[in-house]
């Protein structure tokens, strides 16, 4: 680990600082005032790739956070056009490295150099970008991505005119509880029978709902059938969703979930 001097550290927050103001003087950042996190977030990489994609149509302005984890962060920002998308940061410093190479190894699409923290970071978010992809055009709801550079993702927003971002189904359960469940899991069928993926991590965590439409999130981890931890991860999934439903109200076997997926 290389460390930095004091004096390039301090060059390096004050380019970054400089950026930030550079963004908010364009009037392209809002709402974004702790500069611990901006710092985090936006390191001088990163904001030159929100430069580039300032100029393609489709981020005009970054406006707030609608969600904070440990490896990303989710901006509600406005395209040209002035309509709302969601844009998902990676920060290179806190991504659990180990993680992404376990999902990414064993990938046909994918060929990365696991020794390079910064590309693997890349590959993560491409294959966040593919997954997506594919998934919307065999008919799985999820958020439309509409492009993917180095750590940042740019998709379709999921919630109301006025901005308002949707609630995951652990934040508002599902009024009909069955009607909710039988639609997650016609999609978790298409992920798998048409799509040919398997999410890994869905849970009343990674689904919101979406005026009682359940749209899929989080689906960077999804691997395709053939590779060899899907099978594992699929049974994750089912676990989890007749877990989470039997909350809700809904008494459905792991057994039962797997048939209607699969069969």
């Amino acid at each position: 680990m290389v460390e930095l001097s004091a004096d390039k550290k301090d060059k390096t927050f004050h380019e970054v600082d400089s950026a930030l103001e550079r963004l908010k003087s364009e009037k392209r950042l809002k709402g974004v005032e702790d500069r611990r996190v901006a710092s985090e977030v936006f390191d001088k990489r990163t904001l030159e790739v929100l430069y580039k994609l300032s100029n393609t149509g489709y981020l005009a302005i970054l406006d707030g956070v609608i969600s904070t984890g440990k490896e990303a962060n989710v901006f509600k920002g406005l395209d040209d056009n002035d309509n709302f998308v969601a844009v998902k940061i990676y920060r290179i410093a806190t991504s659990d490295f180990r993680k992404m190479q376990y999902y990414i190894q064993g990938d046909p699409r994918f060929k990365v150099k696991m020794s390079n923290k910064r590309q693997i970071v890349h590959t993560w978010v491409n294959k966040e970008f593919r997954n997506l992809k594919r998934a919307y055009e065999n008919g799985v709801r999820v958020p439309k991505p509409f492009v993917s550079r180095e750590n940042i993702l740019i998709m379709e927003f999921i919630g109301d005119i006025e901005g308002n971002p949707a609630p995951t189904l652990r934040e508002a359960p599902p009024l009909y509880p069955e009607e909710m469940f039988n639609k997650i899991i016609y999609y978790m069928r298409l992920l798998y029978r048409e799509a040919r993926l398997v999410h890994g991590d869905l849970s009343a965590f990674n689904i919101l709902n979406f005026d009682e439409e359940p749209v899929i999130i989080d689906i960077s981890q999804a691997v395709v059938v053939d590779h060899p931890i899907a099978g594992e991860l699929l049974e994750r999934d089912i676990r989890n969703i007749s877990r989470d439903f039997k909350r809700f109200g809904v008494s459905s076997t792991p057994q039962e979930i797997r048939e209607k997926i699969i069969d």
